[in-house]
């Protein structure tokens, strides 16, 4: 949307306007700059449901365009183990899940826009869930 904004301020500034001079070009810059760092950031919005026998995972973009949402879901059972990586503004959840075909099967998630406790509780869902499969195989 800014990005959209910033295009039609430059157009009108450089060919009906002309109050702002060089400076106009800040009105594109600035939002393709901005574009970049969400899209580097990952999606922005992640749903966790643990309820019941199923995982659920939604992860997807509040600018539709950029990627194409994330849904998975499937029975607490399946999965094997679990990891948090964090690089400096990015962080990323790993799911590992036991397959048929293949043995095991990672899949990966954005959660750098989650906060502090609610990557804690994400935690705590996990371990619970790993814990209990870890009891059930021994």
């Amino acid at each position: 949307m800014m990005v959209i904004f910033g295009i039609a301020a430059f157009l009108l500034n450089e060919y009906r306007f002309h109050a702002v001079g060089k400076e106009s070009y800040i009105l594109v810059i600035v939002p393709i700059i901005l574009m970049v760092v969400f899209h580097l950031n990952g999606r922005q919005i992640f749903e966790y449901d643990s309820d019941g026998e199923a995982l659920n995972f939604k992860n997807r973009n509040i600018i539709p365009f950029l990627d194409k949402p994330l849904h998975d879901e499937f029975p607490k059972y399946k999965l094997i183990k679990y990891e948090i990586v964090s690089v400096f503004f990015v962080k990323r959840l790993y799911v590992t899940i036991s397959s048929k075909n293949s043995g095991s099967t990672i899949l990966k998630y954005e959660i750098s826009y989650l906060s502090g406790k609610e990557v804690n509780d994400l935690k705590l869902s996990l371990n619970k869930v790993v814990k209990t499969n870890k009891e059930k195989n021994d």
